[in-house]
């Protein structure tokens, strides 16, 4: 991920499926977080020890009000969502991924609805041919879309991550742009 620059001038991070904490521990670091001047939101249904600079939210993000708090916790819009969610696996390779597609879908639309303009989205999603609607989605909202393989990640491990640079920004519909 170094490789992208995507943490360079991020201000405001909000990690999604934060537990165990070490993404919000490096988003807090690159932000200069502190508890005084939050700059990390991050959200688990498990739980996840303190860390600080990061506001902490233990609930699912599934739930209707889970965005909505994230937003209060952090503040303000997002330069970077990043997505570490991953269904409990099942064994049956099918299932899990689509399972996980959906949380990363869910994700994405997320991020379409709160991130700054030029921001950036990060995503864990599985290899398993459901992928083409979210790339879809995703080259029509950013500027660049790349696949990536962590290097700790096995070689047989179906395990990726999508990168979305370079928000767009939001399109304002016919009815926001008409004087009233």
């Amino acid at each position: 991920m170094k490789k992208h620059h995507i943490l360079k001038d991020a201000r405001w991070i909000i990690d999604l499926g934060a537990a165990p904490g070490g993404w919000s521990q490096i988003a807090a670091r690159v932000t200069d977080s502190t508890n005084e001047s939050i700059r990390v939101a991050a959200i688990d249904f498990l739980e996840m020890d303190a860390i600080p600079g990061v506001r902490f939210l233990q609930m699912d993000f599934l739930d209707d009000d889970a965005p909505a708090k994230l937003l209060e916790a952090l503040g303000g819009a997002p330069d970077i969502v990043m997505s570490d969610m991953a269904a409990p696996t099942t064994g049956h390779q099918r299932t899990d991924h689509l399972r996980t597609m959906h949380l990363c879908e869910v994700a994405a639309h997320f991020a379409i609805d709160v991130l700054a303009e030029g921001g950036h989205f990060l995503a864990k999603t599985f290899q398993g041919g459901t992928e083409r609607e979210l790339l879809n989605l995703l080259k029509h909202n950013f500027r660049q879309v790349v696949h990536m393989k962590p290097g700790a990640s096995r070689a047989e491990s179906v395990e990726m991550f999508i990168l979305a640079k370079g928000f767009k920004g939001r399109k304002s519909s016919v009815a926001d742009s008409e004087p009233g």
